[in-house]
Protein backbone atom coordinates (compact mmCIF):
# COMPACT_ATOMS: atom_id res chain seq x y z
CA UNK A 1 0.00 0.00 0.00
CA UNK A 2 0.59 3.66 -0.05
CA UNK A 3 3.83 4.59 2.39
CA UNK A 4 3.83 8.83 2.59
CA UNK A 5 7.00 10.06 3.16
CA UNK A 6 9.02 7.64 2.60
CA UNK A 7 11.74 6.38 -0.21
CA UNK A 8 11.09 3.34 -2.24
CA UNK A 9 14.44 1.04 -1.07
CA UNK A 10 14.67 -0.77 -4.17
CA UNK A 11 18.48 -0.58 -3.65
CA UNK A 12 17.60 -3.63 -1.38
CA UNK A 13 16.88 -5.73 -4.56
CA UNK A 14 20.09 -5.51 -6.46
CA UNK A 15 20.38 -8.90 -6.06
CA UNK A 16 17.54 -10.06 -7.90
CA UNK A 17 18.59 -10.16 -11.29
CA UNK A 18 15.10 -9.15 -13.13
CA UNK A 19 15.14 -5.88 -11.47
CA UNK A 20 18.46 -4.60 -10.53
CA UNK A 21 17.26 -1.73 -12.77
CA UNK A 22 14.84 -0.89 -10.39
CA UNK A 23 15.20 2.74 -9.27
CA UNK A 24 13.76 4.46 -5.97
CA UNK A 25 11.07 6.94 -5.39
CA UNK A 26 8.58 7.69 -3.32
CA UNK A 27 4.68 6.21 -3.58
CA UNK A 28 3.35 9.86 -3.48
CA UNK A 29 5.46 10.56 -6.69
CA UNK A 30 8.55 12.05 -5.32
CA UNK A 31 11.23 10.43 -6.72
CA UNK A 32 14.74 9.87 -6.82
CA UNK A 33 17.38 10.26 -9.41
CA UNK A 34 16.74 7.75 -12.12
CA UNK A 35 20.15 6.76 -14.37
CA UNK A 36 17.71 6.34 -17.47
CA UNK A 37 13.55 6.44 -17.45
CA UNK A 38 11.71 4.30 -19.75
CA UNK A 39 8.98 5.71 -22.06
CA UNK A 40 5.82 2.98 -21.82
CA UNK A 41 2.68 2.81 -23.64
CA UNK A 42 -0.29 1.40 -22.10
CA UNK A 43 -3.38 0.23 -24.62
CA UNK A 44 -6.74 0.54 -22.77
CA UNK A 45 -9.31 -1.67 -24.56
CA UNK A 46 -12.18 1.04 -23.38
CA UNK A 47 -12.21 4.80 -22.87
CA UNK A 48 -11.30 6.41 -19.24
CA UNK A 49 -13.19 5.03 -16.42
CA UNK A 50 -13.10 2.97 -13.48
CA UNK A 51 -12.46 -0.45 -15.29
CA UNK A 52 -9.30 0.88 -15.44
CA UNK A 53 -8.66 2.94 -12.24
CA UNK A 54 -5.34 0.79 -11.17
CA UNK A 55 -3.64 2.34 -14.34
CA UNK A 56 -4.54 5.68 -13.51
CA UNK A 57 -3.59 5.59 -9.97
CA UNK A 58 0.37 3.80 -10.33
CA UNK A 59 0.49 6.68 -12.81
CA UNK A 60 -1.06 9.77 -10.63
CA UNK A 61 0.44 8.01 -7.07
CA UNK A 62 4.20 7.69 -8.81
CA UNK A 63 4.03 4.01 -8.89
CA UNK A 64 5.10 4.15 -12.62
CA UNK A 65 7.61 7.10 -11.89
CA UNK A 66 9.13 4.76 -9.22
CA UNK A 67 9.94 2.20 -11.53
CA UNK A 68 11.94 4.49 -13.29
CA UNK A 69 8.92 3.98 -15.85
CA UNK A 70 7.15 7.28 -17.57
CA UNK A 71 3.89 5.66 -18.82
CA UNK A 72 1.63 6.72 -21.21
CA UNK A 73 -1.87 5.45 -20.98
CA UNK A 74 -3.73 5.28 -24.57
CA UNK A 75 -7.76 5.58 -24.42
CA UNK A 76 -9.56 2.41 -26.41
CA UNK A 77 -12.81 2.85 -28.54
CA UNK A 78 -15.18 0.89 -30.66
CA UNK A 79 -12.21 0.71 -33.72
CA UNK A 80 -9.43 -0.03 -31.23
CA UNK A 81 -7.78 -4.01 -31.00
CA UNK A 82 -5.62 -3.65 -28.23
CA UNK A 83 -4.01 -7.04 -28.74
CA UNK A 84 -3.82 -5.72 -32.76
CA UNK A 85 -2.29 -2.43 -31.23
CA UNK A 86 0.43 -3.97 -29.57
CA UNK A 87 1.22 -6.93 -32.18
CA UNK A 88 1.71 -3.66 -34.87
CA UNK A 89 4.47 -2.05 -32.07
CA UNK A 90 1.92 0.90 -31.34
CA UNK A 91 2.00 -0.11 -27.69
CA UNK A 92 4.56 -1.65 -25.23
CA UNK A 93 1.42 -3.33 -23.28
CA UNK A 94 -2.21 -3.94 -24.10
CA UNK A 95 -5.92 -4.79 -21.91
CA UNK A 96 -7.70 -7.44 -23.57
CA UNK A 97 -10.12 -9.85 -22.46
CA UNK A 98 -8.26 -13.62 -22.85
CA UNK A 99 -10.80 -15.28 -25.47
CA UNK A 100 -10.68 -11.84 -27.84
CA UNK A 101 -6.76 -11.92 -27.55
CA UNK A 102 -6.19 -15.82 -28.13
CA UNK A 103 -8.26 -15.23 -31.05
CA UNK A 104 -5.57 -12.54 -32.15
CA UNK A 105 -3.02 -14.50 -31.42
CA UNK A 106 -4.62 -17.83 -33.13
CA UNK A 107 -4.70 -14.93 -36.29
CA UNK A 108 -0.68 -14.50 -35.97
CA UNK A 109 -0.63 -12.05 -33.24
CA UNK A 110 2.36 -13.02 -31.20
CA UNK A 111 1.27 -11.95 -27.58
CA UNK A 112 1.52 -13.57 -24.29
CA UNK A 113 -0.57 -12.85 -20.92
CA UNK A 114 2.05 -11.66 -18.06
CA UNK A 115 -0.94 -10.85 -15.77
CA UNK A 116 -5.02 -12.03 -15.18
CA UNK A 117 -5.47 -8.49 -13.25
CA UNK A 118 -9.77 -9.68 -13.64
CA UNK A 119 -10.02 -12.59 -11.75
CA UNK A 120 -13.58 -12.90 -12.14
CA UNK A 121 -16.11 -12.43 -15.55
CA UNK A 122 -18.08 -9.48 -14.98
CA UNK A 123 -20.93 -10.08 -17.88
CA UNK A 124 -24.44 -9.94 -17.12
CA UNK A 125 -27.52 -10.10 -19.02
CA UNK A 126 -30.29 -7.95 -17.29
CA UNK A 127 -33.86 -8.22 -17.81
CA UNK A 128 -37.13 -6.49 -15.69
CA UNK A 129 -38.12 -8.81 -13.40
CA UNK A 130 -41.67 -9.71 -15.52
CA UNK A 131 -40.04 -11.00 -18.72
CA UNK A 132 -39.35 -14.40 -16.17
CA UNK A 133 -35.85 -14.11 -17.39
CA UNK A 134 -33.68 -15.82 -14.48
CA UNK A 135 -31.12 -18.23 -16.40
CA UNK A 136 -30.12 -18.67 -19.35
CA UNK A 137 -32.86 -21.37 -20.33
CA UNK A 138 -34.60 -18.54 -20.20
CA UNK A 139 -33.42 -16.87 -23.38
CA UNK A 140 -35.27 -19.03 -25.82
CA UNK A 141 -37.20 -16.87 -28.21
CA UNK A 142 -36.40 -13.87 -26.54
CA UNK A 143 -34.37 -10.87 -27.95
CA UNK A 144 -30.81 -11.25 -26.05
CA UNK A 145 -29.07 -7.96 -26.73
CA UNK A 146 -25.03 -8.06 -27.44
CA UNK A 147 -22.17 -5.54 -28.23
CA UNK A 148 -20.38 -7.73 -30.71
CA UNK A 149 -16.71 -7.17 -31.30
CA UNK A 150 -15.86 -10.30 -29.38
CA UNK A 151 -18.08 -9.23 -26.27
CA UNK A 152 -20.53 -12.09 -27.20
CA UNK A 153 -18.66 -15.14 -26.57
CA UNK A 154 -19.91 -15.59 -23.33
CA UNK A 155 -23.71 -15.25 -24.17
CA UNK A 156 -23.21 -17.87 -27.42
CA UNK A 157 -21.27 -20.29 -24.65
CA UNK A 158 -24.20 -19.96 -22.44
CA UNK A 159 -26.96 -20.58 -24.88
CA UNK A 160 -24.65 -23.66 -26.14
CA UNK A 161 -24.85 -25.10 -22.72
CA UNK A 162 -28.47 -24.77 -22.45
CA UNK A 163 -28.78 -25.81 -25.73
CA UNK A 164 -30.51 -23.23 -27.67
CA UNK A 165 -29.02 -22.86 -31.12
CA UNK A 166 -27.94 -18.64 -31.23
CA UNK A 167 -29.29 -18.91 -34.85
CA UNK A 168 -32.50 -19.93 -34.72
CA UNK A 169 -33.32 -20.21 -30.95
CA UNK A 170 -33.14 -16.43 -30.11
CA UNK A 171 -33.28 -13.32 -31.76
CA UNK A 172 -30.08 -11.21 -30.91
CA UNK A 173 -30.25 -7.95 -31.29
CA UNK A 174 -27.21 -5.71 -31.65
CA UNK A 175 -26.82 -3.51 -28.55
CA UNK A 176 -25.27 -0.02 -28.32
CA UNK A 177 -23.05 0.29 -25.10
CA UNK A 178 -25.69 1.27 -23.05
CA UNK A 179 -29.22 -0.18 -21.73
CA UNK A 180 -31.31 2.34 -23.88
CA UNK A 181 -32.67 -0.90 -26.14
CA UNK A 182 -33.96 -2.51 -22.57
CA UNK A 183 -35.56 0.63 -21.03
CA UNK A 184 -37.30 1.38 -24.50
CA UNK A 185 -38.30 -2.79 -24.92
CA UNK A 186 -36.97 -3.03 -27.49
CA UNK A 187 -34.58 -5.85 -26.09
CA UNK A 188 -35.80 -8.46 -23.80
CA UNK A 189 -32.75 -8.86 -21.72
CA UNK A 190 -29.74 -6.67 -22.16
CA UNK A 191 -26.16 -7.20 -21.78
CA UNK A 192 -23.96 -5.14 -19.34
CA UNK A 193 -20.81 -5.48 -16.76
CA UNK A 194 -21.32 -5.52 -13.40
CA UNK A 195 -19.39 -2.32 -12.90
CA UNK A 196 -20.72 -0.34 -15.76
CA UNK A 197 -24.34 -0.76 -17.74
CA UNK A 198 -26.23 -2.50 -14.75
CA UNK A 199 -25.42 0.70 -12.69
CA UNK A 200 -27.06 2.51 -15.94
CA UNK A 201 -30.34 0.67 -15.40
CA UNK A 202 -30.26 1.85 -11.48
CA UNK A 203 -29.37 5.32 -12.10
CA UNK A 204 -32.60 5.99 -14.35
CA UNK A 205 -35.86 7.21 -13.56
CA UNK A 206 -38.73 4.97 -13.08
CA UNK A 207 -41.51 6.22 -14.82
CA UNK A 208 -43.85 4.44 -12.65
CA UNK A 209 -42.96 5.28 -9.52
CA UNK A 210 -40.93 8.71 -10.30
CA UNK A 211 -37.65 7.56 -8.52
CA UNK A 212 -34.59 5.55 -9.27
CA UNK A 213 -35.30 2.12 -10.59
CA UNK A 214 -34.27 -0.66 -8.09
CA UNK A 215 -32.33 -3.91 -8.55
CA UNK A 216 -36.22 -5.50 -7.45
CA UNK A 217 -37.06 -4.15 -10.77
CA UNK A 218 -34.77 -6.92 -12.55
CA UNK A 219 -33.63 -10.03 -13.42
CA UNK A 220 -29.88 -10.35 -13.40
CA UNK A 221 -28.32 -14.15 -15.17
CA UNK A 222 -24.48 -14.13 -14.36
CA UNK A 223 -22.45 -15.79 -16.59
CA UNK A 224 -19.70 -16.61 -14.07
CA UNK A 225 -22.64 -18.13 -12.02
CA UNK A 226 -23.78 -20.03 -15.23
CA UNK A 227 -20.47 -21.66 -15.56
CA UNK A 228 -19.29 -20.18 -18.55
CA UNK A 229 -17.79 -17.02 -17.88
CA UNK A 230 -14.40 -16.29 -19.42
CA UNK A 231 -11.05 -14.58 -18.30
CA UNK A 232 -11.55 -10.89 -18.48
CA UNK A 233 -9.19 -7.84 -18.06
CA UNK A 234 -5.57 -9.04 -18.33
CA UNK A 235 -1.95 -7.71 -19.21
CA UNK A 236 -0.51 -8.63 -22.32
CA UNK A 237 2.77 -8.16 -23.70
CA UNK A 238 5.17 -8.78 -27.15
CA UNK A 239 5.98 -12.30 -26.89
CA UNK A 240 8.69 -11.92 -29.59
CA UNK A 241 10.28 -9.20 -27.54
CA UNK A 242 9.93 -10.79 -23.90
CA UNK A 243 11.77 -13.77 -25.01
CA UNK A 244 14.63 -11.73 -26.75
CA UNK A 245 14.83 -8.51 -25.10
CA UNK A 246 16.02 -8.33 -21.37
CA UNK A 247 15.31 -4.93 -21.33
CA UNK A 248 11.52 -5.30 -22.22
CA UNK A 249 11.16 -8.01 -19.96
CA UNK A 250 12.85 -5.98 -16.69
CA UNK A 251 10.58 -3.18 -18.16
CA UNK A 252 7.28 -5.66 -17.83
CA UNK A 253 8.34 -7.00 -14.54
CA UNK A 254 8.11 -3.27 -13.12
CA UNK A 255 5.15 -2.21 -15.11
CA UNK A 256 2.93 -5.24 -13.84
CA UNK A 257 4.42 -4.40 -10.14
CA UNK A 258 3.37 -1.12 -10.39
CA UNK A 259 0.29 -1.60 -11.97
CA UNK A 260 -0.89 -4.08 -9.49
CA UNK A 261 0.47 -1.37 -6.37
CA UNK A 262 -1.83 0.91 -8.38
CA UNK A 263 -5.16 -1.52 -7.81
CA UNK A 264 -3.68 -2.34 -4.36
CA UNK A 265 -4.19 1.43 -3.62
CA UNK A 266 -7.62 1.56 -5.17
CA UNK A 267 -8.88 -1.65 -3.07
CA UNK A 268 -7.78 1.15 0.25
CA UNK A 269 -8.58 4.57 -1.53
CA UNK A 270 -11.98 3.63 -3.67
CA UNK A 271 -12.62 7.25 -3.23
CA UNK A 272 -9.40 8.42 -3.70
CA UNK A 273 -9.55 6.44 -7.06
CA UNK A 274 -12.77 7.56 -8.38
CA UNK A 275 -11.65 11.24 -8.05
CA UNK A 276 -8.73 10.32 -9.79
CA UNK A 277 -10.88 8.74 -12.68
CA UNK A 278 -13.29 11.62 -12.90
CA UNK A 279 -9.93 14.13 -12.77
CA UNK A 280 -8.81 12.35 -15.75
CA UNK A 281 -11.86 12.85 -17.64
CA UNK A 282 -14.26 10.10 -17.59
CA UNK A 283 -17.81 11.27 -19.38
CA UNK A 284 -19.07 9.22 -16.45
CA UNK A 285 -19.92 10.78 -13.46
CA UNK A 286 -18.58 10.39 -9.95
CA UNK A 287 -21.23 8.21 -8.75
CA UNK A 288 -21.28 5.58 -11.33
CA UNK A 289 -17.40 5.74 -10.82
CA UNK A 290 -17.53 4.37 -7.41
CA UNK A 291 -20.02 1.91 -8.02
CA UNK A 292 -17.37 1.31 -10.73
CA UNK A 293 -14.49 1.20 -8.84
CA UNK A 294 -16.34 -1.25 -6.49
CA UNK A 295 -17.68 -3.46 -8.52
CA UNK A 296 -14.61 -3.91 -10.52
CA UNK A 297 -12.34 -4.35 -7.18
CA UNK A 298 -14.74 -7.26 -6.61
CA UNK A 299 -13.24 -9.03 -9.67
CA UNK A 300 -9.91 -8.33 -8.30
CA UNK A 301 -9.82 -9.39 -4.94
CA UNK A 302 -8.96 -11.09 -2.68
CA UNK A 303 -7.09 -12.67 -4.82
CA UNK A 304 -5.54 -15.96 -2.95
CA UNK A 305 -3.16 -16.57 -5.26
CA UNK A 306 -2.36 -12.83 -5.81
CA UNK A 307 -3.32 -10.34 -8.16
CA UNK A 308 -2.00 -10.79 -11.73
CA UNK A 309 -1.66 -14.87 -11.10
CA UNK A 310 -3.07 -16.60 -13.85
CA UNK A 311 -4.90 -19.73 -12.44
CA UNK A 312 -4.76 -22.96 -14.63
CA UNK A 313 -7.95 -24.34 -14.08
CA UNK A 314 -10.04 -20.28 -14.74
CA UNK A 315 -7.19 -20.42 -18.18
CA UNK A 316 -7.95 -23.91 -18.76
CA UNK A 317 -12.48 -23.11 -18.61
CA UNK A 318 -11.83 -19.82 -20.82
CA UNK A 319 -10.05 -22.22 -23.35
CA UNK A 320 -12.59 -25.04 -23.28
CA UNK A 321 -15.07 -22.77 -23.97
CA UNK A 322 -13.74 -20.70 -26.58
CA UNK A 323 -13.04 -23.74 -28.83
CA UNK A 324 -16.68 -25.61 -28.08
CA UNK A 325 -19.02 -22.44 -28.51
CA UNK A 326 -20.29 -21.87 -32.14
CA UNK A 327 -21.24 -18.23 -33.28
CA UNK A 328 -23.78 -17.55 -35.60
CA UNK A 329 -21.67 -18.72 -38.71
CA UNK A 330 -21.04 -22.30 -36.82
CA UNK A 331 -17.08 -21.30 -36.18
CA UNK A 332 -15.59 -21.29 -32.62
CA UNK A 333 -13.69 -18.38 -31.03
CA UNK A 334 -10.59 -20.85 -31.30
CA UNK A 335 -9.98 -23.78 -33.54
CA UNK A 336 -7.38 -25.16 -31.14
CA UNK A 337 -5.99 -25.18 -27.76
CA UNK A 338 -3.10 -21.88 -27.72
CA UNK A 339 0.33 -23.38 -28.24
CA UNK A 340 2.93 -23.05 -25.52
CA UNK A 341 3.54 -19.14 -24.17
CA UNK A 342 0.47 -18.00 -24.60
CA UNK A 343 0.69 -17.46 -20.52
CA UNK A 344 3.68 -17.21 -18.27
CA UNK A 345 3.52 -16.41 -14.38
CA UNK A 346 6.61 -15.62 -14.82
CA UNK A 347 6.69 -11.97 -15.15
CA UNK A 348 3.80 -11.42 -11.82
CA UNK A 349 6.03 -13.73 -10.00
CA UNK A 350 9.06 -11.56 -10.45
CA UNK A 351 7.08 -8.51 -10.15
CA UNK A 352 5.78 -10.13 -6.71
CA UNK A 353 9.64 -9.56 -5.16
CA UNK A 354 8.99 -6.16 -6.03
CA UNK A 355 5.94 -5.88 -3.74
CA UNK A 356 7.13 -7.81 -1.03
CA UNK A 357 9.90 -5.12 -0.61
CA UNK A 358 7.37 -2.38 -0.50
CA UNK A 359 5.08 -4.20 2.08
CA UNK A 360 2.23 -4.19 -0.73
CA UNK A 361 -0.69 -6.39 -0.20
CA UNK A 362 -1.34 -7.79 -3.50
CA UNK A 363 -3.84 -10.56 -2.04
CA UNK A 364 -6.34 -8.63 -0.71
CA UNK A 365 -7.84 -11.69 1.64
CA UNK A 366 -9.20 -8.66 4.02
CA UNK A 367 -11.21 -6.91 1.41
CA UNK A 368 -14.50 -6.16 2.09
CA UNK A 369 -16.55 -4.45 -0.64
CA UNK A 370 -18.71 -1.17 0.54
CA UNK A 371 -22.11 -0.02 -0.06
CA UNK A 372 -22.46 2.61 -3.39
CA UNK A 373 -25.38 5.12 -3.50
CA UNK A 374 -25.88 5.90 -6.70
CA UNK A 375 -27.27 8.79 -8.03
CA UNK A 376 -29.60 9.96 -10.97
CA UNK A 377 -27.29 9.97 -14.13
CA UNK A 378 -24.39 8.45 -12.30
CA UNK A 379 -24.03 12.26 -10.89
Amino acid sequence: MRKSGKKLAVAGFAALSLIVAACGGSSDGESSACETTTPVKLQLQWVTQAQFAGYFAAQDQGFYAAQCLDVTIVEGGVDIVPQQQLADGAVDFALSWVPKALASREAGANITNIAQIFQRSGTLQVSFKDAGITSSADFAGKKIGNWGFGNEFEIFAALTKAGIDPATGVELVQQQFDMSGLLAGDIDAAEAMTYNEYAQVLEAINPDTGALYTPEDFNVVSYEAEGVGMLQDAIWANADKLASDAAYKDTAIKFVAASIQGWAFCRDNAEACRDIVVAKGSTLGASHQLWQMNEVSKLIWPAPMGAGMIDAAAWDRTVTLAQGTKNLEGSTVLTAAPTDGAYTNDIVTAAYAILDGLGVDYKGEAFAPMTVTLNEGGN
